[in-house]
């Protein structure tokens, strides 16, 4: 996904912005890597979660400077992303008018670089005018670092998939309690009075329950995010505080969770886990 060599976008002086690459920053789709939502997403970059979102175009000025130019034409920037990913060229140039900010830094990892510049570095105090953007921390595990693991699940669902012995389900009701135990919103205390007095419900339960909360009290925009998936299913993002799920709304749930470093966990269809998948996808936002 990055621009070709001679795309330049100005930046309201007289260097121009050499485009590396861009992203959108929707309620629909946005670098998960930032948030759990889409406002949290925002807040990253102090920006406020406009309805329609943003475009993020991350380049080099002529000194090699790392810059974030943050655009409101989310349609341009789509076409652009859409087409570089066909290996297309396309010369993402926005329009002066539509440049929110330019901000100092990148808030992503970018592993190319402009041609014919120095090797991108952060831009001086004086010209910044605030601290540069960084991306998040990914090194140990931890929110960042959980979402990413999602997204990669999302990305490839079906190498993931296939790992997941069938009968590793079959006679098991783990995963049907952990649904079931979700039919009524509820949050760590509500779910312990749920329960009957019974035992605390585990990691995966208390995500599953909270997710069902989310259906009764919609939560910030972008915790649940609904996109394209093979014949007539979906793929949902659900994510919360300490946890992420990935699931197709025709076959099973992935669950990671900050507390427990790199682990994946499969939660098995069972009784309630389809009308919940179900419920979420009305509920969630959508790619345009």
């Amino acid at each position: 996904m990055a621009g070709t060599d001679d795309e330049a976008v100005a930046t309201g002086d007289d260097d121009a912005l050499y485009v590396l690459t861009a992203v959108l920053l929707t309620p629909a789709q946005f670098p998960s890597v930032l948030g759990d939502d889409y406002p949290e997403a925002c807040a990253a970059l102090a920006l406020a979660p406009l309805a329609d979102g943003y475009g993020l175009v991350l380049g080099q000025d002529g000194d090699g400077a790392r810059w974030t130019v943050v655009v409101d034409d989310v349609s341009l920037v789509a076409v652009a992303i859409a087409s570089w990913d066909c290996g297309m060229e396309y010369d993402l140039s926005p329009d002066e008018r539509s440049m929110v900010a330019a901000l100092p830094g990148w808030p992503l990892g970018v592993a190319v670089a402009a041609p014919g510049v120095p090797a991108p570095h952060d831009p001086p105090p004086e010209i910044a005018e605030q601290a540069p953007l960084c991306p998040p921390d990914t090194s140990a595990w931890g929110a960042a670092q959980r979402r990413l693991g999602a997204d990669e699940i999302a990305l490839q669902w079906a190498a993931w998939r296939e790992q997941i012995d069938e009968t590793a389900f079959a006679g098991s009701t783990a995963e049907e309690s952990a649904a079931s135990d979700a039919s009524e919103p509820a949050g760590e205390e509500e779910g312990e009075a749920e329960n009957g007095g019974r035992k605390p419900l585990s990691a995966v339960q208390r995500v599953l329950a909270e997710a069902r909360s989310y259906v009764y009290a919609p939560p910030p925009l972008g915790r649940v995010r609904s996109s394209f998936a093979p014949g007539d299913a979906r793929t949902l993002r659900v994510d919360g505080p300490g946890w992420s799920m990935v699931a197709r709304t025709d076959d099973i749930a992935f669950v990671l969770l900050d507390e427990q470093p790199g682990e994946i966990l499969p939660v098995g269809r069972g009784p309630e886990l389809p009308g919940l998948l179900e419920a979420l996808d009305k509920m969630a936002v959508r790619p345009n």
